[in-house]
Formats: C-alpha cells, structure tokens, sequence
C-alpha cells in the first residue's frame, strides 16, 4: 500500500506539493499575536477586558500598572520605560486574552540638556520647568522629586485646613472658595480655605 502512495505522489506536479505545503503551514501555524498596548509614561489609558474575566497578570509593575474598573474596563499606566505583558484569566484559570504593553516616551514638548555624561530634562508647556524622567542625572532627579512631593503635600495639607463655615470643619480638596473683592482683583486659593489679597502677596 505504501508503494502505492510513493509512486501516486511521485507523479505530482511541483506546484501542487507546493500548494500543499502552504496549506499545512497555514493550519498548523498559531494564532497571530494581538497588537500591542501602547501607553506613554506618566499616561493612563482605558482598555476593555474580555468577557467572564476574573484574574489579571502584570509581568512587569514597574514598567506598567493595571487597575480594574467597573463594567470590564481596565486602566493601565506607564510607569517606566520598556515592554511588559499582560494575561487575562477566567475562574477556571483558562487564558482569555494575553498582549504586550509597551510604555514609550512622553509626549510633551521637553528640553533635555547635557552637561558633561549627565542628563536633565525639562518639560515646556510652554514655560520650562524641570520634569522627573527615568534616566536623568541622580541628584537632578531626587531633588525634582523632592520638590514635587513637598509640593503635593502642602497642597493636600492646605485642602484639609479647618474650615468653620463648612460642615464637619473642612474644605474639601479642590473646593473654591469665595471672597470679596475688597476694592480690587481678588486671588482665590481654591481647596485652602483662604484668599489673598495683591497688596499682601510678597
């Protein structure tokens, strides 16, 4: 029988194994991969999660950061440069879905000045000012981020101030406030809970 099938095939023109080769590559092939997830460090994006979704796998959190969000949405951030992946489990443990997160560069027009090995980058929006990348000079990047914090934490302190006006004592962060003008232009600090006035700005 398998003489037969030898000397049956032999008499086959080259363009049919051909054709046929193509097709047994086309069945045995996997599935082509899901394009990947592009975000932007310091970016947030949306995605929709796959239906009976009950477990999700980051590679990598410090490249990206993932969190769930009611009706199967699902927001990732960039949190550094690189490529991770992620991967969507159902109860059963089965794979519904796994794609590449790729974090690129910022988008925001920035500035970034070399001095010797060292690299600072600066964020022009349109004014410069200093901006915490990954990859900047070490001193450069901590004192940046030292600023922001303390900035940051004044903010929220100055939002939480006793207020005796509102309910339970406080001004909700982000709350204006108002004020009179008292003869002139008026500067509302808003989540403070105070105004100044031009003549007492120094």
């Amino acid at each position: 029988m398998s003489d037969v099938c030898v000397r049956a095939s032999a008499g086959l023109r080259p363009g049919v194994w051909l054709l046929a080769g193509l097709l047994i590559a086309a069945v045995t092939a996997p599935a082509s991969a899901a394009e990947p997830i592009t975000v932007h460090v310091d970016s947030a994006r949306l995605i929709q999660l796959p239906q009976r979704a009950a477990t999700v796998v980051i590679g990598d959190p410090l490249i990206a950061d993932l969190s769930i969000q009611p009706n199967g949405l699902a927001v990732i951030t960039g949190k550094g440069y690189g490529a991770t992946n992620v991967i969507v489990l159902d109860k059963q443990g089965a794979v519904l879905n796994e794609q590449t997160i790729e974090v690129q560069g910022p988008t925001d027009p920035t500035v970034v000045v070399y001095r010797g090995v060292t690299r600072e980058t600066y964020s022009c929006t349109p004014e410069c000012s200093r901006r915490i990348t990954l990859g900047d000079d070490a001193d450069y990047f901590k004192d940046t981020l030292e600023q922001s914090t303390t900035r940051n934490n004044q903010a929220m302190a100055a939002g939480n101030k006793s207020n005796p006006d509102v309910p339970g004592g406080y001004t909700p962060v982000n709350a204006p406030t108002t004020s009179a003008s008292n003869g002139g232009v008026t500067i509302t600090i808003s989540g403070g809970g105070s105004t100044v006035s031009p003549a007492n700005r120094h």
